[in-house]
């Protein structure tokens, strides 16, 4: 479909129109026609239009008509007598026409038919060409002009959509029903309504119930159009006005399709006209219980407020005093829970409600509804004098709550008074009677007697201290039994107890300061005693822990002298016990004095010295131990002794071994580094030199096992030093390990310089050369050329420069002499250079022509050829290693020597 306001403008634009059509072959007066119009002009002359609005308008009045028990058969012979045109205009417009003539004479129905044609031009309808003798001499042409006339006139007229009526607004209303459908474009009444799907979705958009629009065909135009008027006629009360029976009528007819279509837009907006009315009412509805919400809703507020005032007021109003502080606090705290809690929110409730019935009245004269009276006590007013007497009770119970707290809190305070003090004397007392009657001292030592004699003199002073505060316990207990506090038995009961307990601590305290001063005389000789003991004991006990720790101490000697040190000490030690003896038993007797004195006056203390830690069992133990010690210490050191001399044997035994094979490998070493410069005549003489030295070598190593031998027995002995040589084991394992690297490194640059005298053709006198021109500039006998070395050699030789250019093709020949950058050139990579520049070599350009002749000069190679001509195992090599030929020309099985043969020296990434 088109866009509604596309639509719009096509519809107001083709008002051109006009409203009804007159007589005179469709002609419109002072217009152009439409193309609707043309279309129903043109079709005047197909007998099928007849037929075809003759069907519709028929079908058109039989739908009024029957609303009043009546039809028609034949349109033009049944309006001739005018009593049914009446009827029908009756039944259409909802008036009362004139009252007909019952006569059967011409001139009865010319009046009536005159009668019905003046009400339809008192409705603003210009009848031209349409007189009542065409009527009544059964025309057909005037006849039908005179239907349509009635059907645009009251069908069509009051049509409005937006701003568009008639025609064009029944037009607009199509399109805007049918823009979301597929494959309906209404843009008139006459061809867009031929594929019938138009009917059908006005039909689908108000009753989706009766049509499954997805499953209609477009290209099934007849079947459309039936299936909309059969659920037209069944469903919607609407009769079949069009003839969709053949190809031929397959285009609708202008008056017939807008006459059906208006048939739906009366259905269906009678339809949406009751939704709208539902909607109204549901509306005002919806009003009426909201206002009857609010109703409730202000009557159930003010109940429970007025209930709550009415709880409340009572509990402010009760003046009845609480013996107790905590009572009377009590109940003011539930004052201020009554303030902070629960007023606040019914001071909330009392605005809302007061603010509620402002609205609801708001509502109800904004809707024409009589204004809200609440029931009896609960109006806005009554409200308001119950929160006024509960605010004046609530102003007075607070000042009557501060008065009589302030009251008892006087009374309290003294009572929280006599409380604290009598629990500060009883925690203070609390226990003393105990301590008192305790006789610790019985057990105790010299300095904890005399410090209970002070701690007992501090209590004396405390006791007198306190002796005021039981005065003024006994007095605040007489001023509350004088002003009758409430629990006075309790304050008398707790004062008398306090007063029993003070003359109890006096007498206990004389006790206790004479028992103390008794005991202090008998620990005081004791102390003397133990003082005595702990003044030699503990100098006695350090001798015999550092004698046993000397005993025991481990030692570790490495030589002969060292322990003959440790076993002179030793006797030297032996020759003190005897006087340490003598002390520890004038120690012992110290001890034996105390022990006399407690049983002597059957005291309950411990024997224990409090000046010392040492024990006399700690004393007789100890003193064993050292004796056990001595003759233990004896053994060990004449047994080390003897390990040491093992020792000594030991490490004389590998010196002696050791000191031959360390020369001897260096030696070795110097003759093999001589004889690798110096060495001349043929290479092969060279060789069996180097390999008689080699088996000389390998003949030495027995030496070298028995060596090994003596050292792990060292190892096992445990001994680290060896004063009588330089060479460790490590040092000939090293030696030797060098020493067979050497010679088979010597032996392999022979080796490999036979390798390349062969394969380049070097003879002797030229290898000599080389040798000679390489130890020329080997100024340091290393063995190699450092750089600097090597650049003169090469300067001598004319290969290089001592310009820039020559500095550039210096560094290309040290990568490729060095390409490791250790910055020397060993005698075998001189020789490999020397000979690379000189001798003539095989490149991959000669092997690449060689393969190329073996081809045929062809580009590629057969796996056949390479069989025909090489051995086996090296055509199999290059068959296995060739990559396939791609190139122009290529055959399968092609193989590519090119890049093969470049691969074999460096050249390709194969």
């Amino acid at each position: 479909g088109q866009p509604q306001g596309a639509a719009a403008q096509r519809a107001r634009e083709g008002r051109e129109g006009g409203e009804g059509e007159r007589g005179n072959g469709g002609r419109k007066e002072g217009r152009y026609m439409t193309q609707e119009e043309e279309w129903d002009r043109d079709l005047l002359l197909d007998p099928a239009w007849e037929k075809q609005q003759r069907k519709t308008f028929t079908a058109w009045c039989n739908s009024h008509l029957r609303k009043a028990g009546t039809q028609i058969e034949n349109i033009e012979e049944d309006f001739r007598n005018g009593l049914k045109l009446m009827l029908l205009l009756e039944v259409i417009s909802g008036e009362r026409l004139p009252k007909p003539d019952r006569g059967k004479m011409r001139f009865h129905k010319i009046a009536n038919v005159n009668k019905a044609l003046d009400y339809i031009a008192s409705k603003g309808v210009k009848l031209v060409s349409i007189g009542a003798e065409e009527i009544v001499d059964g025309n057909v042409k005037m006849t039908l002009g005179m239907i349509w006339t009635i059907i645009l006139r009251f069908a069509i007229q009051d049509i409005s959509v937006e701003e568009t009526s008639a025609k064009e607004g029944l037009l607009l209303w199509c399109q805007r029903k049918t823009a979301p459908y597929r494959n309906v474009n209404i843009q008139n009444f006459h061809l867009s309504w031929k594929d019938g799907l138009g009917l059908c979705a006005l039909i689908h958009r108000h009753r989706p119930d009766l049509i499954d629009y997805s499953k209609l065909n477009k290209d099934d135009p007849i079947g459309n159009i039936n299936l909309a008027m059969e659920i037209a006629e069944k469903h919607l009360d609407i009769p079949k006005m069009l003839d969709a029976e053949g190809e031929s009528h397959i285009i609708l007819k202008f008056r017939a399709i807008m006459t059906y279509v208006s048939c739906f837009y009366h259905a269906f907006a009678g339809a949406e006209q009751a939704e709208t009315a539902a909607n109204r009412i549901c509306k005002v509805l919806a009003v009426n219980q909201e206002n009857e919400r609010l109703m409730e809703e202000y009557e159930r507020l003010a109940s429970e407020l007025l209930e709550w005032i009415r709880r409340t007021i009572p509990w402010l109003e009760n003046r009845t005093p609480e013996k107790t502080m905590q009572a009377m606090q009590k109940k003011l705290e539930d004052f201020r829970d009554y303030r902070r809690k629960h007023k606040p929110p019914k001071v909330q409730e009392k605005c809302q409600l007061e603010i509620n019935f402002n609205t609801l009245q708001t509502k109800l004269r904004i809707s024409n509804r009589p204004a809200f009276m609440p029931s009896e006590g609960k109006m806005v007013s009554d409200i308001a004098g119950a929160w006024q007497r509960l605010e004046q009770a609530e102003k007075g119970y607070e000042e009557w709550l501060l008065n009589e707290i302030r009251r008892l809190e006087r009374l309290e305070h003294l009572a929280e008074k006599f409380r604290q003090k009598a629990s500060t004397h009883e925690q203070w007392a609390y226990g003393k009677e105990q301590i008192l009657l305790q006789k610790d001292y019985e057990s105790a030592s010299l300095t904890e007697v005399r410090a209970m004699l002070r701690k007992h003199e501090a209590f004396e002073s405390d006791l007198a201290a306190h002796q005021d505060r039981v005065e003024q316990i006994a007095a605040i207990a007489q001023e509350l039994n004088e002003l009758d506090y409430h629990d006075a038995a309790s304050v008398n009961d707790r004062c008398q107890k306090i007063c029993d307990q003070w003359d109890s601590l006096g007498t206990l305290t004389q006790k206790r300061r004479e028992a103390l001063e008794r005991t202090e005389k008998l620990l005081e000789t004791i102390d003397q005693l133990h003082l005595e003991f702990a003044k030699r004991a503990a100098p006695f006990n350090n001798w015999m822990e550092g004698a046993m720790e000397d005993l025991q101490d481990m030692f570790i000697v490495h030589s002969i002298e060292e322990i003959q040190s440790l076993i002179s000490a030793h006797d030297q030690f032996k020759a003190t016990l005897p006087e340490a003896d003598g002390e520890r038993q004038a120690i012992l007797s110290i001890q034996n004095e105390v022990e006399k004195v407690i049983q002597s006056y059957s005291m309950r203390i411990s024997a224990s010295n409090p000046y010392s830690t040492v024990t006399v069992e700690e004393i007789r133990t100890k003193w064993e131990k050292v004796k056990q010690l001595v003759p233990q210490r004896d053994q060990s050191l004449q047994e080390e002794l003897a390990r040491q001399h093992a020792n000594e044997r030991l490490r004389r035994q590998f010196a002696a071994q050791a000191n031959v094979i360390g020369p001897w490998i260096q030696t070795k070493m110097e003759e093999i580094a001589r004889s690798s410069i110096e060495m001349t005549g043929p290479l092969e003489d060279q060789m069996n030199q180097l390999k008689q030295y080699e088996q000389n070598i390998i003949n030495y190593k027995h030496n070298i096992d028995k060596l090994e031998g003596d050292h792990q027995l060292i190892q096992e002995a445990l001994v680290f030093d060896n004063k009588h040589t330089n060479y460790t084991m490590e040092h000939i394992r090293v030696g030797w390990e060098l020493l067979l690297t050497t010679i088979a490194r010597t032996i392999n640059e022979v080796e490999t310089q036979i390798l390349t005298r062969d394969a380049k053709g070097i003879t002797q006198e030229q290898m000599n050369d080389f040798r000679a021109s390489f130890n020329h500039f080997d100024r340091d006998e290393s063995g190699n050329l450092h750089s600097d070395e090597f650049k003169a050699c090469l300067i001598s030789l004319g290969q290089v420069g001592n310009d820039l250019q020559g500095e550039a093709e210096f560094a290309r020949i040290m990568s490729l002499v060095d390409p490791n950058g250790q910055g020397t050139v060993t005698f075998q990579s001189f020789i490999d250079f020397m000979t690379r520049e000189t001798a003539d070599t095989d490149t991959a350009e000669q092997v690449i022509a060689s393969f190329r002749i073996l081809a045929s000069d062809k580009p590629y190679i057969l796996a056949d050829e390479l069989r025909r001509e090489l051995p086996p195992e090296q055509a199999q090599y290059c068959i296995k290693r060739m990559p396939p030929y791609t190139g122009p020309g290529s055959v399968p099985g092609a193989l590519d020597y090119t890049s093969f043969s470049s691969a074999l020296y460096g050249e390709s990434d194969l």
